[in-house]
């Protein structure tokens, strides 16, 4: 792995930056704006950075600190040992997602076969104690949406993570996991066994170094980074809290859509799902064809047809929700009024009816209170 001494300089600036504790994402994309380059700022005299907004005498005594240069330097070895690729938050390959995000990393690691350009991506999280429910969405969800060839994006953690990359990987699509470690160690350890698979699949990205623990604050940390680099986040499964509905409001903080899987009210791992739909920070998901509509992304004719012999081998309707889906199959966008009216149907009998058929992923609900069959 060779690298020119400009490219040596700049990156040890930046491994300098993200060393010193009380210098986070935002403060240092600020100097690297007013300096012009993370280099830069170290060649800056100190009066005009206390010009900067959020710049104070505190941060720039520990900015020229020793240690920390050190520090960057034996990293800077680590990296070209171990021939780990980085990428910084204005380079063409850094993901162009998170490049929107305020907090989003200025320099990640990565390792593997990632291609970004011009892919679907999104983000799939939820419990590390998964159901069989939640393993069969998993399964479903991914067999659904793989003739789209997107990118999978997850923590690489128990659960929901190492099933969703699993099934990624068994469809032939690029999974990447987001560690909260340096690229040095894997965690949990009984993963190691999945590693490979996934550096031929897609690959791992971290903004931990290889001094960095698993520890519960880098978890946390971590999810910004799963939210960001994807168009959507899609939570399977959670209990009433933990750390999928952490991923799912950041998502929701970066104006990203958000999908949950609903579930039954007694089921502890769909509380959260549950109440992400209720607070409508998430869209209702049952199906891939759901996240399709709502991303608005393009679907082949033959891609339409296998998304349609899919659901129909997981759907079962009764008599009146037969009776409501070929009504809305043959006369379009109706109202609700008008569905009771057309399959004299009670009123409030449709409406829980269509809510079961919503769920079902047969049916959708439109602005204007307006339904359509999918």
């Amino acid at each position: 792995m060779t690298i020119s001494q400009r490219a040596k300089t700049e990156l040890i600036a930046m491994l300098r930056l993200q060393h010193i504790p009380n210098i986070g994402d935002v403060i240092a994309k600020r100097l690297i704006s007013h300096c012009g380059s993370p280099a830069a700022i170290f060649e800056e005299k100190r009066e005009h950075l206390l010009k900067i907004d959020g710049i104070g005498t505190h941060t720039i005594k520990h900015l020229f600190e020793t240690e920390h240069l050190e520090a960057a330097e034996s990293e800077y070895n680590f990296l070209i040992k171990n021939e780990i690729e980085s990428t910084y938050f204005q380079d063409t390959d850094y993901p162009q997602y998170l490049k929107h995000c305020i907090d989003g990393p200025i320099l990640l690691f990565r390792k593997g076969n990632i291609d970004l350009e011009q892919r679907k991506i999104i983000s799939v999280v939820g419990t590390r104690k998964i159901t069989s429910y939640g393993m069969a969405f998993c399964e479903q969800f991914i067999e659904e949406i793989s003739p789209l060839n997107p990118i999978i994006v997850s923590g690489f953690a128990y659960g929901v993570d190492i099933c969703v990359q699993r099934e990624a990987i068994k469809h032939g699509l690029q999974t990447i996991g987001c560690l909260a470690h340096g690229l040095n160690q894997m965690y949990p350890k009984t993963h190691a066994k999945y590693q490979s698979d996934v550096l031929k699949n897609g690959g791992f990205f971290t903004e931990f170094w290889s001094t960095s623990k698993p520890d519960r604050e880098n978890f946390l940390k971590r999810n910004r980074i799963i939210a960001g680099m994807s168009e959507a986040t899609v939570v399977i499964e959670s209990a009433e809290k933990g750390g999928s509905l952490v991923t799912a409001d950041i998502a929701h903080s970066y104006n990203r859509d958000v999908f949950a899987v609903p579930g039954r009210s007694s089921d502890k791992y769909s509380i959260g799902c549950n109440n992400l739909i209720k607070q409508q920070k998430a869209h209702m998901l049952t199906s891939a064809a759901d996240l399709i509509y709502m991303l608005d992304w393009e679907v082949e004719e033959k891609e339409k047809k296998t998304l349609s012999v899919q659901k129909q081998l997981f759907v079962d309707l009764d008599q009146t929700e037969q009776t409501i889906y070929t009504y809305l199959q043959e006369n379009g966008k109706q109202l609700l009024d008008s569905i009771a009216l057309a399959c004299n149907i009670p009123i409030f009998k449709a409406s829980s009816t269509l809510l079961s058929m919503e769920m079902k992923g047969v049916i959708r609900p439109l602005p204007g209170k307006l339904f359509e069959a999918i």
